[in-house]
């Protein structure tokens, strides 16, 4: 808002004066007289003269502008200081040419301006001509910082006020050199104090006014045409120390840039070596020393129907037999039978010892003792040694097999190539399994005729004599015989041939009947037809000889087939309704008997089928 404030009036745009010469240019109104005391300064017109300075004083604090001397046909500003020119013509230099050359030229042979004027009263851009005035100094205004009031330009004196002395150095307009001074007002100092020089901000680069009411503020006030308001000694400077500050604030953006995505880069490349070191440490379990994870101790017990679980209940109950004789010497297993010292096992385990062999016997915890045989029997393929001065034995508990079921878990235990206390697992194959094991001898003494279980359980040599236990931990057979991929045929473990998953055992019922007939009597009976079967017929089911092997009758007299009515030539087909197909397997189902049981027999005679019953007899074993 202009509040009634006459417009101040440029200088390339002020009213030209009516007598301007013909070249365009114009002559500044020379000052009036110095004004009396109390007499206004200022004019009608707005313009004013400048106050020509007083005469110069001891101190030295007036001076007098230089007037371009009249013998230069040329003027030159060769010798003047250009704006900013840090060799400025020093203030003695003008003081001395002030008092000599002011007013040595007339106005007449001043040298005119070189210039045509301009038709567009816009000021001159670039170094000025040699006697043209210098434009108007524009002072950079530094953007100040955000929340921070912008510093004004250096105020223009009111009328009638002190003219800024110039820096030391500075040489004026030589367009101007003829103005008088200014003469202060009356009643004014005469000597007034230099003005404060405008103070220089370091941080936002910008020349701070000196202290004092600016000329916006005083009602009616104008700025003074004084020329030296047309020259700023500090401009270049100013606009130096700008543009030196300007430059290196823009090359630190892009070095800001580089720095933070440098910082980036440094984070992304140590996130990721962490995560690889960290990835590596986590799988390798740490630098140094490995040490592995592991579980803690648990508690030893385990399920008593657990595998574990029997074999703990089972395993201070076998032993390991080691036999030697004169002529053969064998590994076997067997297992307690009761707190005396009697140890079950296979005949065919314990017969390389003889009459005059030796048995070692050790138990699971390790302790030995020598053993001796009680009784054994080839027909049944199975023997009860003992033991002295031993105590504190464990039974084996003995189930019953006529409750085993085909599919019923079963555990084995023996020392297979002589490794004690191996424990095997697997299930009942089958019941009833007709197996023949022995025939060294010529004569077939040594056959054994076993009504077997089959098992699945691996059963090696050495496992001979071992018990097979039901999931409870009882003993139901006697582990005796494997069948051979090479034989082709069943035998007991003493050929040294690895386990096809065909092993078969002695249920623990004939074993049991056995066994004590053993103890008490120190042999065995077996159950008998009374008849002498053809073991080279090759039909289906068993034949009865024509002849005993001595010449004597097939059917014994009196004996419990010659009370059934059975004849030679005929043949047996079934027992209990049991087919057979052999004469092994009459055999064998005769001695899963007891002697005195009744068996019913199916008979075929001349092309008829026959049922006949008997009592089986006893016969004494070897």
């Amino acid at each position: 808002m202009n509040e009634g404030k006459p417009t101040k009036a440029k200088w390339w745009s002020r009213p030209r004066s009516s007598d301007d010469t013909p070249d365009g240019d114009f002559e500044l109104e020379r000052p009036r007289p110095a004004p009396t005391a109390g007499t206004d300064t200022a004019t009608d017109g707005g313009d004013f003269e400048l106050a020509r300075p007083a005469a110069p004083h001891a101190d030295g604090g007036d001076y007098e502008l230089d007037v371009p001397r009249p013998e230069r046909a040329e003027p030159t500003d060769a010798g003047l200081p250009r704006q900013g020119d840090r060799h400025a013509v020093p203030a003695e230099d003008v003081r001395s040419r002030s008092h000599t050359d002011a007013d040595a030229a007339p106005a007449a042979e001043r040298p005119k301006p070189l210039h045509e004027p301009d038709p567009y009263s816009t000021p001159p851009y670039g170094e000025p001509g040699p006697w043209a005035p210098a434009p108007p100094v524009q002072h950079p205004a530094a953007t100040p910082a955000h929340g921070t009031a912008a510093a004004p330009h250096a105020p223009v004196p009111p009328v009638g006020a002190s003219p800024v002395a110039p820096p030391p150095g500075a040489v004026p307009d030589p367009a101007f050199a003829d103005a008088p001074p200014p003469v202060p007002p009356a009643g004014q100092d005469q000597h007034p104090a230099p003005p404060a020089a405008p103070a220089y901000d370091a941080a936002s680069h910008a020349v701070a006014p000196p202290a004092g009411p600016s000329p916006s503020t005083v009602p009616g006030a104008e700025p003074a045409a004084d020329p030296w308001g047309r020259y700023d000694p500090w401009a270049a400077s100013v606009q130096l120390h700008d543009a030196a500050d300007r430059a290196p604030r823009r090359r630190r953006r892009p070095a800001a840039k580089a720095l933070v995505g440098g910082a980036l880069l440094i984070a992304l490349v140590s996130g990721g070596i962490g995560g690889a070191v960290g990835a590596h440490l986590e799988r390798n379990g740490g630098v140094g020393t490995v040490e592995l994870p592991q579980a803690g101790p648990e508690a030893a017990e385990r399920d008593p129907d657990s595998v574990a679980g029997i074999a703990a209940r089972a395993l201070p109950s076998v032993v390991t037999l080691h036999v030697s004789g004169s002529e053969a010497a064998g590994t076997g297993t067997g297992f307690v039978l009761d707190d005396r010292g009697h140890i079950l096992t296979n005949n065919h385990v314990v017969e390389p010892a003889g009459s005059g062999g030796e048995i070692t016997v050790t138990f699971n915890s390790g302790d030995t003792a020598e053993a001796t045989v009680v009784g054994r029997d080839s027909g049944y393929d199975l023997a009860v040694v003992k033991v002295k001065g031993v105590t504190g034995l464990t039974p084996m508990p003995l189930g019953n097999s006529e409750n085993v079921r085909v599919g019923d878990p079963v555990v084995a235990i023996g020392a297979p190539f002589d490794l004690a206390g191996t424990v095997t697992s697997g299930i009942i194959s089958a019941k009833q399994r007709p197996i023949t094991a022995g025939g060294e001898e010529g004569d077939g003494s040594d056959v054994s005729y076993v009504d077997a279980l089959q098992t699945d359980a691996p059963i090696n040599p050495g496992n001979s004599g071992g018990p097979l236990l039901d999931a409870r931990g009882r003993a139901i057979g006697i582990n005796s015989a494997i069948r051979s991929a090479d034989s082709g045929s069943a035998e007991s473990d003493g050929g040294q041939s690895g386990s096809i998953g065909l092993g078969f055992a002695i249920p623990i019922n004939q074993g049991k009947r056995v066994a004590e007939e053993l103890i008490n009597t120190g042999k065995a009976t077996h159950p008998v037809i009374g008849i002498t079967l053809d073991m080279n017929y090759s039909g289906d089911g068993a034949r009865v000889s024509a002849k005993d092997s001595d010449g004597g009758p097939a059917v014994t007299t009196g004996g419990p087939g010659a009370k059934a009515g059975i004849k030679p030539g005929d043949v047996i087909t079934a027992v209990d309704g049991q087919r057979v197909h052999s004469g092994e397997e009459l055999i064998v189902k005769t001695r899963a008997h007891r002697p005195g049981d009744r068996l019913e027999l199916t008979l075929e005679r001349d092309g008829k089928e026959t049922k006949v019953s008997l009592v089986l007899g006893s016969s004494g074993g070897d």
